[in-house]
């Protein structure tokens, strides 16, 4: 019988810009802040995983597992590094809970991290774009921007959302951002000025039509850590711990086109109604969600395919302000990806971080009132690899 697993430390650095500090800085930086948290003093470490997805690449430096255990002198802890896309944090924490919930393992540290601002955006963007389909889309020059364009005009055809909707999001968003200081972004943004305004060409120029500026994700230094533990030995280390109490991947077909309905992220679904099912839950009974809106159109689309609103009705629940900070789901309280900043390494285990903290009533002035329940959905590649999780605060 698999144990329940907590999460009883986090710790996360300021999303960025980190020039002068290494991606193992950072690492190393966001990691004691969760050891710090967790209050684990001298108890060992069973086991460390890291998510990085371009550390070699960008960073020219792999086996940041054992680099890690070593910086933080965890030996002789087992050392992994994980690499999944954007779906990297996700996939780091999806392991680790496993091998705590097996009884391999009783105390783990999960930490994700990216440098990337000190690249220029041409060659992240290609860099990022070697998860699409190698002969069917990236050989045509096929980036993810362009799926994300793509993807958006089909659902603006098949389900009338217009580009006020898309602005929507990245509004909130930004505002929810301002609350959060580890937030890569502190810009609050109108409709107005990045809409209609005679400015608004230059304050928010064309990236892949219909998609603006305003409507991707910024590129981002960053790292996020947490620190699980069994259940049952959780109240050694802290007052609330927060329970792992569901998660679920599922992949899709790679090259998006091939798809029986583009507009279908079938990988979120699956995905959801797996972790939803572990947890015993539903999409009804959560408080708050993080979804991994690295476009805006994603948020729209995945609050949709998570279960918290039937095809095609998300923009409406936005309009309502369903979604806003205190409307009755509220998500992307941090900021999400578009404003708290995507280092996609650690996106994954930044939600996780981010959850935790409303479940324990400390994100400040984003903070959800009595939020107990909660759900993340990390998206891989365009949706071709996706993991979620339910949490829970356990008094």
């Amino acid at each position: 019988m698999l144990r329940q697993v907590a999460v009883i430390g986090c710790g996360m650095t300021k999303f960025g810009r980190h020039d002068g500090k290494t991606l193992l800085e950072i690492m190393v930086e966001a990691s004691l802040r969760a050891i710090d948290d967790a209050k684990i003093g001298e108890r060992d470490v069973d086991a460390v995983y890291v998510s990085t997805m371009l550390s070699g690449e960008l960073s020219n430096q792999t086996a940041l597992g054992s680099a890690l255990v070593d910086q933080l002198g965890l030996m002789p802890a087992a050392a992994h590094r994980l690499e999944n896309g954007p779906a990297s944090g996700g996939s780091a924490v999806k392991n680790a809970c496993m091998a705590v919930a097996s009884g391999f393992c009783d105390l783990v540290l999960v930490t994700g991290g990216e440098k990337m601002r000190h690249i220029s955006g041409d060659r992240i963007t290609d860099l990022i774009s070697t998860m699409v389909h190698p002969t069917a889309e990236y050989v045509h020059g096929v980036t993810l921007p362009a799926l994300a364009a793509m993807f958006t005009r089909l659902y603006m055809h098949r389900y009338g959302l217009k580009r006020e909707h898309l602005a929507k999001v990245a509004i909130k968003n930004h505002a929810n951002a301002l609350k959060n200081p580890y937030a890569h972004i502190h810009q609050p943004i109108t409709i107005e000025g990045i809409l209609y305004a005679k400015e608004a060409e230059v304050n928010n120029p064309l990236v892949a039509d219909p998609l603006r500026l305003f409507d991707c994700c910024p590129v981002t230094d960053g790292a996020a850590s947490v620190v699980l533990c069994a259940a049952e030995i959780a109240k050694e280390f802290c007052d609330t711990p927060v329970i792992v109490a569901g998660l679920g991947q599922a992949t899709d077909t790679l090259a998006v086109h091939e798809r029986e309905d583009p507009t279908l992220l079938k990988a979120v679904q699956v995905a959801s109604q797996k972790a939803f099912k572990m947890a015993k839950l539903t999409p009804a009974d959560m408080d708050l969600a993080e979804l991994h809106d690295a476009f805006t159109i994603l948020e729209i689309a995945e609050s949709e395919d998570s279960g918290f609103f039937a095809k095609g009705t998300g923009h409406k629940a936005l309009e309502e302000d369903v979604t806003s900070l205190g409307g009755k789901l509220p998500i992307n309280p941090s900021g999400g990806l578009k404003a708290r900043g995507h280092p996609v390494g650690a996106t994954g285990v930044a939600q996780i971080v981010e959850l935790t903290w409303q479940l324990r009533g400390e994100a400040g002035g984003r903070q959800v009132q009595g939020a107990e329940k909660a759900y993340c959905c990390n998206f891989g590649g365009f949706g071709n690899n996706v993991i979620s999780f339910v949490l829970t605060r356990r008094n």
